[in-house]
């Protein structure tokens, strides 16, 4: 097992060096291996090449400080971030991000260590990858859209809808167990503010559109735009621009992260809905706590505040 050199050991090295000795007779003094010897004279020697005892351990307890795992964890503060996994789902970066606005301190690298340790399994159930990720690879291939009329290219759209003023939102479906339901949702991309509703007639353009109208329009002073993808559900788009006053705008095929708010709300969503699930089979109260549970998730992009407290700052 790997051990620090002590402060007495660090003493030793230091004469040894000045009488000449080898690093092997070194070693075979202070009882440790000899690369051990030659590392710390590498590490803690001055610019000009000589080493000096107190420099050295100095430097050790400089290093020693600023290691994380290093420092003694309140007990109290590691009891509320677990509560806040298994009762909450947020992620490790959020919990340390939410409590640090209460000057409770504990860094996300500390709870992922105690998630890891945990042989029963049960806290990397509550991580929405279960610890697992995969890395994807982002393929331009060119659009060739046929399917909706007067479509509005996302390369029109204004360079202010970069995702960080308020009005910008996304919007996507998301299909359940062999195609025969469906959830629209809706997000507004500066704040993370998700919107969603069961559809009742499935993917039909013509009440897909209605129900957008329906859950925007309290908050139509502030859509500026909307962005989604190209499927056939979203044929009325103008149906939608013309009552909230706004432009719908389409990504470019195979190009998710086009519009990459709104997918990374689904995949929140299918944290407690996943595929496979017949959405028929789920309550409405269910599906709102879903949406209320995700807008009450503290987010780093708006410094662990939350969606639904930033989104009704601007609306209230």
């Amino acid at each position: 097992m790997y051990h620090q050199l002590t402060r007495e050991q660090r003493y030793a090295i230091y004469p040894g060096l000045q009488e000449g000795k080898s690093r092997e007779a070194i070693a075979r003094q202070i009882k440790v291996h000899p690369s051990t010897v030659g590392r710390e004279i590498k590490r803690n020697s001055t610019r000009p090449g000589r080493y000096s005892w107190r420099i050295a351990q100095e430097s050790a307890d400089v290093r020693k400080g600023r290691v994380p795992g290093n420092r003694s964890i309140d007990c109290n503060i590691l009891k509320e971030a677990l509560h806040l996994l298994k009762t909450e789902d947020w992620s490790p970066k959020q919990i340390s991000g939410y409590l640090s606005l209460k000057s409770e301190h504990i860094s996300h690298e500390t709870i992922y260590k105690r998630i890891r340790s945990d042989e029963s399994g049960e806290l990397r159930s509550h991580c929405r990858h279960k610890l697992k990720y995969k890395h994807h690879i982002n393929v331009f291939k060119k659009t060739k859209v046929r399917n909706i009329l007067d479509r509005t290219s996302i390369h029109d759209r204004p360079a202010e809808a970069n995702g960080r003023r308020f009005g910008d939102w996304e919007m996507d479906l998301i299909i359940g167990k062999g195609q025969k339901s469906a959830i629209l949702t809706l997000c507004e991309r500066s704040r993370n503010y998700l919107l969603r509703a069961r559809l009742p007639y499935g993917k039909n353009p013509e009440k897909v559109a209605d129900m957008a109208i329906r859950l925007v329009f309290p908050y139509r002073k502030y859509v500026l735009t909307i962005t989604t993808d190209n499927g056939s559900e979203f044929a009325c788009h103008e149906k939608i621009a013309k009552a909230l006053g706004t432009t719908v705008y389409f990504a470019d095929s195979y190009a998710s992260w086009q519009k990459g708010a709104i997918e990374n709300e689904n995949k929140l969503i299918r944290q407690y809905i996943p595929k496979g699930t017949d959405f028929r089979g789920l309550s409405e109260k269910y599906i709102k706590e879903v949406q209320y549970k995700i807008n009450r998730r503290p987010r780093e992009m708006i410094n662990f505040s939350t969606p639904k407290k930033e989104f009704f700052k601007f609306i209230l």
